[in-house]
């Protein structure tokens, strides 16, 4: 029996292969190009030059070799259709298109460099700096099988496509808990949601407003045709009116505009667009778990704790500026859980659905403790906040913002933030790719506007490891970084 009608098994050679069921059943045959959600085309248009919006993933994984990965991407990866189309401008939106000359052997590159780990670092970092094709699919893969300690497996691709945790779930379908267990439902086709999206967060919009509206004020005038681009001025009006009459929203991103700007340090600079990455040796997990419990925390506390002292020493301030300093982490948050049903992606969909919290760094903390406990209170007041949704709809609304507003809107959103920090959830277990056993996995995500410093903390497998990327502008060499960041653990009790 065919799994969900979306993959078939394969005896002969053991995969499951695209069901001739699913192939063709997208319903794009005819037009072979929709409008992207809004959410998707933000990243395109906040992307510039020197700061493209582009997640990095690196794998290291025992024993994969070219053949079998090459296979794998073949049968596994190319399961999801949109890994086929690749992102068009017409004015005065952007539209998803099928590469018609598409061919997968473009978008892997074998390097048999035996690299040490000193020169993996270099290299990742000319990757990270290495713009992707804009006449292809926004994708690509690197494989270096003979590096020490692992084959290595970089993945670069632009945030349009999804969010971390869409590519979390891509990657959880694909790399089962077993070498002997083979990837059972996966792939997704792409269609055309702008229509059904725009619908249902009209109506989930229309709930919010605190006036007496007509239903069929609130839910806007249905039967639009998409080719127009209307939905975009729609959606973007009725926006304009929940935040005229909604009070909790009004009241929400009165906060958020009156949150002060990050005070001006050596991690505000102008961006050279030259970038250096760095990640860490894995931590155990168990190492936050028992801080986080003789401290009464959480263990993401604890990790946000690190990068505040971290950063601390990095902003070229003392005394009493050092005291008076304000600088914010944009933390990305998954909004999922807090989308009504229609908005909801389906398992296994690509997108993204995540908004941003702005997290006060206590920089000013004299130890440990006292940074810690102050980031404790700071996190519990945002978890309740709106403030995720706030983001998530003002990054969707650049599309739909004219090109001269798009800049000032990107300024009042960015410069409240010095650096981003994401948080990447990895399973608990071992997973395993082709077969192959993976031994660390680390993200990179993009800053936007003139951010030059991102901080990942990825777990995996009962471990934990500290990722940075920065500007040249913003930090020369981030290794320092990272064991000021592993410092700052060895402080805590119960390490």
């Amino acid at each position: 029996m065919e799994p969900e009608g979306l993959v078939w098994h394969n005896a002969e050679f053991g995969f499951y292969l695209p069901s001739p069921l699913f192939q063709g059943r997208s319903g794009l045959s005819h037009e072979q190009s929709h409008l992207l959600l809004p959410a998707d085309s933000a990243w395109l248009a906040l992307e510039r030059p020197e700061n493209p919006m582009t997640i990095t993933v690196m794998l290291r994984v025992d024993g994969l070799t070219a053949p079998r990965f090459r296979e794998f991407l073949r049968v596994y990866w190319m399961a999801w259709e949109r890994f086929r189309y690749m992102p068009v401008k017409r004015s005065p939106a952007w539209w998803w298109e099928q590469d018609p000359m598409f061919d997968v052997r473009h978008h892997l590159d074998v390097v048999v460099d035996r690299f040490t780990p000193e020169s993996l670092q270099e290299w990742v970092s000319v990757r990270l700096n290495q713009p992707l094709p804009m006449y292809r699919p926004r994708w690509k893969f690197w494989l270096a099988p003979n590096a020490e300690g692992g084959a290595v497996l970089l993945l670069r691709i632009h945030h349009c496509y999804a969010d971390g945790l869409s590519l979390l779930g891509i990657f959880e379908r694909l790399c089962p808990p077993s070498p002997q267990q083979h990837p059972a439902i996966y792939g997704a086709p792409e269609t055309a949601e702008l229509s059904r999206w725009t619908a249902a967060a009209k109506v989930w919009l229309g709930q919010l407003l605190a006036s007496g509206e007509s239903a069929e004020e609130a839910h806007g005038v249905a039967g639009v045709d998409e080719s127009d681009g209307n939905q975009w001025q729609d959606a973007g009006r009725l926006l304009e009116r929940v935040a005229q009459k909604s009070l909790k929203l009004v009241h929400e991103f009165s906060e958020f505009l009156v949150e002060p700007e990050d005070s001006d340090t050596d991690l505000r600079r102008p961006l050279l667009g030259r970038r250096h990455c760095r990640w860490s040796e894995p931590v155990p997990l168990e190492r936050f778990r028992a801080i986080a419990q003789v401290t009464n925390v959480t263990i993401n506390d604890v990790l946000l704790s690190c990068v505040a002292a971290a950063v601390r020493t990095r902003l070229g301030i003392d005394g009493a500026d050092l005291d008076e300093a304000v600088l914010h982490a944009a933390v990305p948050v998954d909004i999922r859980s807090r989308l009504p049903d229609e908005l909801k992606p389906a398992p296994g969909a690509l997108g993204n659905y995540f908004g941003t919290v702005f997290v006060p760094l206590p920089v000013d903390g004299e130890s440990p403790l006292e940074r810690l406990y102050r980031i404790k209170h700071e996190t519990r007041r945002l978890k309740k906040s709106w403030q995720p949704g706030i983001a998530w709809g003002l990054a969707a609304s650049a599309t739909v913002v004219p090109e001269p507003w798009r800049e000032p809107l990107a300024d009042v959103f960015y410069r409240k933030a010095s650096a981003v920090v994401s948080n990447v959830p990895g399973t608990p277990e071992p997973r395993y790719i082709a077969g192959c056993r993976i031994t660390e996995q680390m993200f990179w995500v993009p800053q936007a506007g003139d951010i030059g410093l991102g901080i990942s903390i990825v777990s995996y497998a009962g471990q934990v490891q500290f990722g940075v990327v920065a500007d040249e502008a913003v930090m020369a060499d981030p290794e320092d970084f990272l064991n000021d960041c592993l410092q700052e653990l060895a402080q805590f009790p119960g390490d």
